[in-house]
């Protein structure tokens, strides 16, 4: 039996069918950015360790159907180099990042972090993945804004994978 997003198999010792997490597919990281974006979002607004961030959202149910891997990883990457991945961010954001709205800045530090340090991922789909969250969690055009700062960000971060795209 298939349910989306999970594997359930029955078992006849069981009283109930066991489930276990989908293998990670597109729709799964997609929710793990998700998920990973609410998580930031809430870090800035509420202060708290990477672990209690992590295991808060653990418990939430439908965390089975995000890709938990990549869940972890951008959740403690990024908050171990935030001051990293702002130094990269700040010059090309014309004000101060103190005043950028914290779903947008939770957001390039996903688009950021997975441009620096997620290099399976080509940097198109990063920056297409930041823009539909931009747009499913941001203010009416900000996903221009984290398109803009992406766009301008991807030749320092992919300069090898730019080239080989134009050339």
């Amino acid at each position: 039996m298939f349910f989306e997003g999970f594997i359930v198999t029955d078992r006849p010792a069981s009283p109930r069918p066991r489930v276990r997490p989908a293998p990670p597919g597109m729709a799964a990281r997609r929710r793990s950015r998700r998920k990973a974006v609410q998580a930031l979002y809430q870090a800035q607004i509420n202060p708290c360790t990477a672990l209690e961030l992590e295991a808060q959202f653990m418990e939430e149910p439908d965390i089975l159907k995000a890709d938990l891997e990549h869940f972890r990883r951008l959740l403690q990457g990024i908050l171990a180099s935030r001051a990293e991945l702002d130094a990269l961010i700040a010059p090309l954001v014309s004000r101060p990042l103190v005043d950028v709205d914290p779903i947008e800045h939770a957001i390039l530090w996903v688009g950021a972090f997975e441009l620096r340090d997620c290099l399976d991922l080509p940097y198109r789909v990063v920056i297409n993945e930041s823009i539909e969250l931009a747009k499913m969690f941001g203010a009416q055009g900000s996903h221009g804004f984290v398109n803009g700062v992406l766009d301008k960000l991807a030749p320092t971060l992919r300069a090898a994978e730019l080239g080989a795209a134009r050339g």
